[in-house]
């Protein structure tokens, strides 16, 4: 089939590489301009770059809904569009313009966590496996008919970084396995149930903010969640900020007040966690590594050389 391909970023260049490969005939890219945001420098490998190193037409855009892409995506002739992580609206003249319409590939197991950082969603939901799937598009974000759909378990102390890596590599198999079904005749595929469909918005600073309110278990899968290259997660100490870069649920349990700065376990330092603290029936946050306000990088035992005081989520 004759493929344009919309796409940005690592998911973008992954799902370009995976076209290029495949028996199908990419005719165009359509990319976005590159990006100095802090969360479109991470995992920024280029659509364009790639696209240019095989001799394949590049659009640039912020928006596809202009004139001028509209009669250039005519002229590609394309039998479907395939985007993936694509950040603005595509416009029903264009996801309807081929023939087959628009293969979408989103990095969640649909109709769950739709829209923005679904893996990292997930593993702050506590989500037993995360996913890739191929859906056709409509007007709806992220609601069209899965065409196929694959899956990795979530590991006991698996971080974002672990499942960005697990579900990448499901891109392929997702893109091309999608666009074989359809090349062979296929048109009835599975409708989302859209009683489960979740739909979540971009990350920003109060979302990895650190609420010792919250169980143990919770934080830690926040902490996991905001693994490097992510914003780490984040409280203050003294009216200064502390990153908190590594942690384990205790294995004992603690009472107290949340954030009150308790007790040495193992190689790390307690911090009392969960809202019902006061019951002693919560298990707290064993902190092992941190980051100061100035950058330093220190077991979190070093940093504590006493124990009292607390931990806030502000200054």
């Amino acid at each position: 089939m004759r493929v344009v391909m919309f796409g940005y970023q690592t998911w973008g260049h992954r799902t370009l590489q995976a076209l290029l490969d495949s028996p199908h005939e990419v005719v165009t890219v359509v990319t976005h301009p590159k990006s100095e945001h802090a969360y479109e420098r991470i995992w920024s490998d280029s659509v364009a770059d790639l696209a240019a190193e095989h001799g394949v037409p590049v659009v640039i855009r912020d928006r596809p809904d202009d004139e001028e892409l509209f009669q250039l995506l005519k002229d590609a002739d394309p039998d479907i569009i395939v985007a993936n992580n694509w950040r603005t609206w595509i416009p029903p003249r264009v996801y309807n313009l081929p023939r087959h319409g628009t293969l979408n590939v989103h990095d969640s197991l649909l109709p769950k966590y739709a829209g923005f950082s679904p893996i990292i969603w997930a593993l702050i939901n506590g989500e037993s496996e995360v996913g890739v799937t191929g859906h056709l598009m409509d007007e709806e974000l992220d609601a069209g008919d899965i065409v196929l759909q694959r899956s990795v378990p979530v590991g006991p102390d698996d971080t974002a970084t672990d499942l960005f890596h697990k579900t990448v590599d499901l891109i392929t198999p997702v893109t091309v396995g999608s666009l074989d079904l359809i090349a062979s005749g296929r048109t009835e595929f599975t409708p989302q149930d859209r009683s489960q469909a979740t739909f979540f918005h971009k990350r920003a600073e109060d979302d990895i903010r650190i609420d010792w309110s919250r169980q143990a278990e919770e934080l830690h899968r926040l902490i996991r969640a905001q693994s490097a290259p992510y914003p780490a997660a984040f409280t203050h100490h003294k009216g200064k900020r502390l990153e908190i870069l590594a942690a384990v649920v205790s294995e004992k349990r603690y009472g107290g007040t949340p954030g009150r700065i308790f007790y040495r376990e193992g190689e790390g330092v307690v911090i009392v966690a969960g809202a019902d603290a006061r019951t002693g029936r919560n298990h707290g946050l064993a902190v092992t590594r941190v980051r100061t306000e100035d950058g330093r990088e220190l077991p979190a035992a070093e940093y504590f050389t006493r124990m009292g005081g607390y931990l806030t989520d502000r200054p």
